[in-house]
C-alpha cells in the first residue's frame, strides 16, 4: 500500500475542493446576507488542513494500484464530507448541532437529500447555494472530477475512476483516456444542468432556484430552497420538466455521449437497461394514477395524473422531491414507492438504488435457475441484449446484492436499536442506503427528531450507498490489507 502517495492525492483533493466554498461566499456577498464569514472561514482551514496533508509527501510519485484506489475514494468521500461539514456548523444563521451538520452534509455530498432543517426558506441564500452545490458535486462524483484535472498533477485517475463509478461493469469507457471520459462525463453534466435550469426559469421560478433546482435536479439529489419542496411552486409545468430531466439523469451517461457525438438517439431504444427502465417507471405511474383515481385524492383527472407523475418518478428514481407527503397516501403506494427506490436509475448515472441492469440480470438469472430445475442437462445463458455475459458478471451482481442485503439487514437492526419504531427504521435505512431522502413514520417529513445515534448510522448507510457497498467492505477485508 502507498500510503504517502495517498496521502499526496489526498491533500491535493482537499486543496481542490476547498475552492467550492468561495462560490457560496459570493453569493452570500452579492445578496449581503451575512453568511459569507462561514464559508471563507471553512475555505482557509480546508486549505490548510489540504496543503499540511500534501507539502511532506509532494515528492512521492507513484502509480495508483486498485487497492490504493479503493481507500483513497473512500478516505477522500469520508473527508470532503467532513470539511463539508464546516459552513454549515460555522454559520450563525443556522445552530446545528455537529451531528446535524454531519448529517446535512453528508446527505447533500451523497445525493440522499434528506434534512434536518426546518425552515428552510428562511436560511441565507449562501447556505441554500451550498446545500444544492453539494449535490451537484456529488451527482456525478468530485472524484470524477478531480481525474480530469488529474493528468495536470501527474497523478493517474484510472483506479479512481473504477471505484467511484456505479455499475457492474466498471472497465467499459466512452474515450481511450480516463481524463478524456471524466470530461465529457462534466461536459454532458454541465450541459444538462444548464438546460434544466433554463426550463425552470421559463416556467416560472426566479434565477436563484432555477439553479438550485437544477443542480438538485441532475444530480438527483432532491434538496430544495423550500420546506414544500417542489410543492411550493403548485406548478404542473414545473413538475414536468423536473420529471424529463430526472428521467434523462438516470440513464447511462455513455448512451448521453453517444448520442451527442452520433448525432442519433437510437442507442437509447436499443439498450435493454433503458427500455427497462422506462418500462418500469410506466408501470409505477399508472400504478400511483390508478390508485389515486379511485380514492380520489385529487379534485380533477389531470391533476391526479400529474401528481402521480411526479411522485412516482421522483421516488423511483432516488430523488426524493415532493409536492404532496406521499406518505399519507392510501393503500400499499407509500411502500410500493419505497420499494420502487432499490431499483434506481441506470448504470452509471447519477441515480441511487441497486441499479436497473443489476435487476434485471438478478431476475434472468432467477429464470435461469428455473429453466435449470425443469431441464437440469440443458445449457442457458444470460443475456443482456444480444450479449451474452461471462458467468463472473452474474457472480459479481449476486454478490453485490447480497452485500446489499447484508448491509440493510444491519444498519435497519441497528437503528431498531436506538428506539425508532419498525416503519420509521426500515424506511429510513431504504432512504439512505438508495441514497433517496424521505422516508415514512418519523422520517416523513425530516430527520430532526430521531436520536443522534440514529443520524451516524444513516451516515455510514448513506455512504454504503453512494460508493456502491462493495468499496467500503473491500477494505474489512484481510486480503486487503495483505502486502
Amino acid at each position: 500500500m502507498r500510503f504517502r502517495g495517498i496521502l499526496r492525492v489526498l491533500g491535493l483533493l482537499i486543496c481542490v475542493f476547498s475552492v467550492t466554498l468561495l462560490p457560496p461566499a459570493a453569493v452570500a456577498l452579492y445578496f449581503g446576507d451575512g453568511g459569507g464569514t462561514a464559508f471563507m472561514l471553512a475555505f482557509a482551514i480546508s486549505l490548510v488542513i489540504g496543503f499540511f496533508v500534501w507539502y511532506p509527501n509532494r515528492r512521492i510519485h507513484s502509480d495508483l494500484k486498485v487497492r490504493d484506489g479503493f481507500l483513497l475514494t473512500v478516505l477522500f468521500w469520508t473527508v470532503l464530507g467532513m470539511v463539508g461539514v464546516m459552513p454549515l456548523w460555522f454559520a450563525e444563521e443556522l445552530p446545528l448541532s455537529f451531528t446535524d451538520a454531519v448529517f446535512e452534509s453528508f446527505s447533500g455530498l451523497t445525493t440522499t437529500g434528506a434534512t434536518v432543517i426546518q425552515g428552510i426558506e428562511t436560511l441565507p441564500h449562501s447556505l441554500l447555494f451550498y446545500r444544492q452545490q453539494l449535490q451537484w458535486l456529488g451527482g456525478m462524483g468530485i472524484i470524477v472530477l478531480a481525474v480530469a484535472i488529474m493528468p495536470m498533477l501527474g497523478i493517474g485517475g484510472m483506479q479512481l475512476y473504477r471505484a467511484e463509478i456505479p455499475g457492474p461493469q466498471k472497465d467499459t469507457k466512452m474515450t481511450p483516456r480516463i481524463a478524456d471520459t471524466a470530461k465529457h462525463l462534466w461536459y454532458i453534466y454541465v450541459a444538462l444542468t444548464a438546460t434544466c435550469a433554463f426550463a425552470y426559469y421559463l416556467a416560472g421560478m426566479n434565477w436563484f432556484d432555477a439553479i438550485g433546482h437544477a443542480f438538485s435536479t441532475i444530480a438527483v439529489g432532491g434538496f430544495s430552497t423550500y420546506d414544500a419542496s417542489m410543492g411550493y411552486f403548485d406548478s404542473s409545468t414545473i413538475n414536468t420538466i423536473c420529471v424529463v430531466f430526472l428521467l434523462l439523469s438516470c440513464i447511462n451517461f455513455a448512451l448521453h455521449y453517444a448520442a451527442a457525438t452520433n448525432h442519433s438517439i437510437m442507442n437509447y431504444f436499443r439498450d435493454p437497461e433503458v427500455r427497462a427502465f422506462l418500462g418500469i417507471q410506466a408501470v409505477l405511474i399508472f400504478l400511483v394514477f390508478a390508485t389515486v383515481l379511485v380514492h380520489k385524492e385529487f379534485s380533477d383527472t389531470g391533476t391526479a395524473f400529474n401528481q402521480a407523475m411526479f411522485q412516482a418518478v421522483s421516488i423511483s428514481t432516488t430523488a426524493g422531491f415532493a409536492t404532496t407527503d406521499f406518505s399519507a397516501w392510501p393503500l400499499f403506494l407509500p411502500i410500493l414507492l419505497i420499494f420502487a427506490s432499490f431499483i434506481g436509475g441506470c448504470a452509471s448515472s447519477t441515480a441511487g438504488g441497486l441499479k436497473v441492469v443489476r435487476v434485471v440480470l438478478l431476475f434472468r438469472q432467477g429464470v435461469r435457475e428455473l429453466n435449470r430445475l425443469v431441464h437440469p442437462a440443458g445449457v442457458y445463458s444470460v443475456k443482456l441484449g444480444n450479449r451474452v455475459l461471462p458467468q463472473r458478471v452474474v457472480e459479481a451482481v449476486w454478490g453485490f446484492f447480497a452485500a446489499y442485503a447484508l448491509v440493510f439487514v444491519v444498519i435497519m437492526l441497528g437503528l431498531l436499536a436506538t428506539g425508532l419504531d419498525d416503519i420509521t427504521a426500515f424506511s429510513a435505512t431504504a432512504a439512505c442506503l438508495n441514497n433517496l431522502g424521505p422516508g415514512l413514520g418519523d422520517v416523513a417529513a425530516n430527520y430532526a427528531t430521531i436520536p443522534d445515534t440514529a443520524k451516524w448510522l444513516l451516515v455510514v448507510a448513506m455512504l454504503f450507498g453512494r460508493l456502491e457497498v462493495f468499496t467500503i467492505l473491500v477494505l474489512l477485508t484481510p486480503t486487503f490489507w495483505r502486502s
